[in-house]
């Protein structure tokens, strides 16, 4: 489990950058992560993914992209994507489930985020019989990081 200081702070900063993960590298492992991924994306598209993904997994901060993550937003919109990397979505969102940890006899609440710290996706504990959600970025799931009490 998370523990404070192993990568994200309070308020979801990253410890790579001081700052809050990147919402479009967020947004863009999300929908690599759906089922439905990006079809109809096209090649230029696709190439642009491979690019942005290849240049974070080498450790180049995703603030020195965002050429590369506008000329990908334009394909997204162009693709028939409303929202781009937008944090309003067009997939439908998960089924509703209760905050984890929010009865008696849980001391410890926590979330899953990026394996690295570097974007500001957050997803709510898999349940005991479901799979850890997975980073399409860094490929491997999600970290647990605790929540301050």
């Amino acid at each position: 489990m998370g523990e404070p200081g192993d990568g994200v702070g309070e308020g979801g900063t990253s410890a790579t950058t001081g700052g809050p993960g990147h919402e479009r590298l967020a947004a863009l492992c999300h929908r690599l992560a759906s089922s439905s991924g990006m079809p109809g994306l096209g090649a230029e598209g696709d190439h642009l993914v491979e690019h942005l993904i290849s240049q974070v997994r080498e450790g180049r901060s995703p603030e020195d992209l965002e050429d590369a993550f506008d000329a990908l937003e334009d394909q997204l919109l162009a693709a028939g994507y409303s929202a781009g990397l937008g944090s309003y979505r067009t997939d439908a969102a998960p089924a509703y489930r209760s905050f984890p940890g929010s009865g008696p006899g849980h001391p410890w609440l926590y979330v899953l985020a990026c394996p690295r710290g570097h974007c500001a996706r957050v997803e709510a504990p898999a349940s005991p019989e479901g799979a850890t959600p997975a980073c399409r970025v860094f490929g491997g799931p999600l970290r647990e990081v605790g929540l301050r009490p």
